[in-house]
């Protein structure tokens, strides 16, 4: 009986090239016009996104303070960018959907139901990754920026419109796509790519990689921004672990 199922489920999940190619390309242009729509919502309600987006450095600054544009341009291209980076969050539930849809495509049938459990949990982690760093780090990061240039170099902070929503934009890509870590652990382990006693030995690695990986991402950042994504990569890591232990322990009983 067994063997019948697997011959089955391995008879359901062959696809050929073509196929491949096809499927990927159905789920590229339902992503892109998912995200377009989604950057024509933000074309229109730019402004409420700037002064969303704004929100830290008023409170590192005062409710005075008013980023500066040098470049007769860059108010324009920067207003762009804006649109782009929340049209991704935005749209990420979908775009995330389309991508866990093509994985699922291959898998057998039994391991399809992992996909549905990792659509809606990958892009709520992506949207709370990128509200994380607005909402906790970049205020803080950006009073200790300041309070250095103040305090230790003596020069005044006058941030750019384009720097200062470049560095932002950055910064909240590189936190949501970093809290899909416990997306992929539970993934990998489910679909028997990595058994949880292997994830669990390479701890000390994983430590060392989530600093390297976290300095990579926060180039001329403070040691607090470091951290504050090195620490929770790591945390991430762990909740991936429990997650397929109580996964699998669930499945023994």
């Amino acid at each position: 009986m067994g063997s019948a199922d697997t011959k089955q489920d391995l008879h359901e999940t062959v696809m050929s090239l073509g196929d491949h190619l096809e499927e990927l390309r159905s789920r590229i242009i339902l992503a892109i016009a998912g995200f377009l729509l989604a950057f024509i919502l933000a074309v229109i309600f730019g402004k409420l996104i700037i002064s969303f987006i704004e929100g830290p450095y008023v409170s590192a600054m005062g409710k005075d303070a008013r980023l500066q544009s040098l470049a007769p341009a860059d108010g324009f291209t920067t207003y762009m960018e804006i649109a782009m980076i929340a049209a991704v969050v935005v749209s990420s539930p979908w775009i995330f959907y389309q991508l866990w849809m093509f994985v699922a495509a291959g898998l057998y049938p039994h391991e399809k139901r992992y996909v549905y459990f990792a659509v809606p949990f990958s892009a709520g982690l992506f949207i709370t990754g990128a509200l994380f760093f607005m909402f906790v780090i970049a205020p803080t990061t950006l009073k200790m920026l300041i309070l250095f240039n103040k305090k230790i170099l003596g020069v005044a902070s006058n941030f750019t419109f384009k720097d200062y929503v470049s560095f932002i934009n950055i910064m909240m890509l590189v936190f949501g796509i970093t809290f899909q870590t416990p997306v992929a652990i539970f993934f990998l382990n489910k679909t028997g790519i990595v058994s949880i006693e292997a994830f669990q030995k390479s701890r000390r690695f994983v430590i060392l990689g989530a600093v390297v990986l976290a300095a990579v991402a926060t180039p001329g950042s403070d040691m607090f921004s470091l951290f504050a994504l090195a620490i929770p990569m790591y945390l991430l890591f762990e909740l991936g672990i429990l997650l397929s232990y109580f996964s699998n322990r669930r499945k023994r009983e």
